[in-house]
């Protein structure tokens, strides 16, 4: 499975085309939609999200409700399009119209200096509308058909905040992968922990106030993924490695650990590993979960447990000093419109693009050009381990 991505946050629409799906998986456009309104919602999104409704408009790859393995053409309309006909036009304008919203003053944090300096733009519009976190609205739609896929296999993938602003959710030891996704998907800000919803709101609040920015942690949790995923011989054959990659490829995030995470440097090995058990009914399990699902870059048949962190949004309300890239003069930066916090929403695109990479590994171990062959090879696999 491979995919593409192009268009620009004010550009007239967003595209992504996608193939390598199994022919015959049943999907519709609503299977999209709901992802795309689910990454729209959470506390502490800004004015856009008012404007843009997502929709997405299928163009290819499917007849009848069915995919036909052929490639898959996803499009998304920019609303917003209207207001920037002539900023964003494709056609030469005059000279005059060039200066429209143009961008000189780098904002400290975002793509746009190095990107100006890399593509010898003079304007950086030209890089903040492609670098623009607009661009995960495809990755949510593809990570949908991911997710789809993903389903269909009896794999769930379920996502949530686990800190925003240093504020820290108490998740219970026990909690199950659908009481996550229940719980996370009833908050406006993905907690399970009910307990501090009104703090992180009152901190978001607050933040806005104050013209600041505010990032977090979020955690996603794949259940029901078969042992033997990914493979240890070469290193970009490692499954956790790809969706490290894939986690830390989101915009504002910076790192992603597995498990236990970074702890593991504080901790012993005997509070790190996990033990191995085996019963007729389960098979091959582990006692605890630490190392988050993986052993020497392969799935080992717990859950995929990964987490990553988002820095705070790079564009503020009251901007931080940059130095004008034509008159070389130190300057407020300039203010595209934000959120206050995108944690929330980053959760969704997280969920999404994490599922996107463990269902390509499925498509590359199994047979996939049916989906029909698909599900069989994946059901006869886990036969196979669980008598192994």
């Amino acid at each position: 499975m491979r995919y593409i991505t192009a268009g620009e946050s004010h550009g007239p629409e967003l595209t992504a085309i996608i193939e390598g799906i199994p022919a015959g998986l049943a999907l519709s456009a609503e299977d999209i939609n709901i992802e795309l309104a689910r990454r729209q919602v959470g506390y502490g999104r800004g004015g856009r999200m008012i404007i843009e409704k997502d929709r997405v408009k299928i163009t290819s790859g499917i007849r009848h409700g069915k995919t036909l393995g052929s490639p898959i053409t996803l499009t998304v309309e920019n609303k917003d399009w209207k207001n920037w006909r002539t900023v964003m036009s494709i056609e030469e304008v005059a000279d005059k119209d060039k200066k429209l919203r143009q961008v000189v003053r780098p904002r400290p944090g975002h793509a746009d200096l190095v990107g100006g300096m890399k593509y010898h733009h003079s304007d950086l519009r030209n890089v903040l509308e492609r670098s623009s976190a607009r661009e995960t609205t495809m990755r949510v739609a593809i990570g949908a058909i991911a997710k789809k896929i993903l389903h269909e296999l009896n794999i769930v993938v379920a996502g949530h905040v686990v800190k925003l602003g240093g504020i820290k959710a108490d998740v219970p030891e026990n909690i199950t992968l659908a009481e996550i996704k229940e719980k996370a998907e009833h908050s406006d800000v993905r907690v399970v922990d009910g307990s501090i919803e009104e703090k992180m709101r009152q901190l978001i609040d607050q933040t806005k106030r104050n013209g600041d920015t505010i990032g977090g942690t979020v955690e996603v949790l794949v259940g029901g993924v078969p042992a033997g995923l990914g493979s240890y011989v070469q290193w970009d054959k490692k499954l956790d490695a790809k969706i490290a990659q894939a986690v830390v490829s989101i915009n504002a995030f910076k790192g992603a650990e597995f498990g236990v995470g970074f702890e593991a440097a504080n901790l012993p090995g005997s509070k790190v590993m996990d033990e191995i058990i085996w019963d007729e009914a389960s098979g091959y399990t582990r006692k605890s979960n630490n190392l988050g699902g993986f052993e020497g870059g392969m799935t080992n048949g717990e859950p995929i447990v990964v987490r990553g962190v988002m820095k705070p949004i790079p564009t503020l309300y009251k901007p931080l000093q940059s130095v004008d890239i034509t008159t070389k003069e130190a300057y407020k930066a300039s203010v595209e419109r934000s959120d206050s916090t995108a944690v929330p929403a980053a959760c969704i695109v997280c969920e999404n693009v994490v599922a996107t990479v463990v269902a390509n590994e499925i498509l590359e171990k199994f047979s996939s050009d049916s989906f029909e062959e698909l599900v069989k090879e994946v059901a006869q696999y886990r036969e196979y381990l669980q008598a192994y």
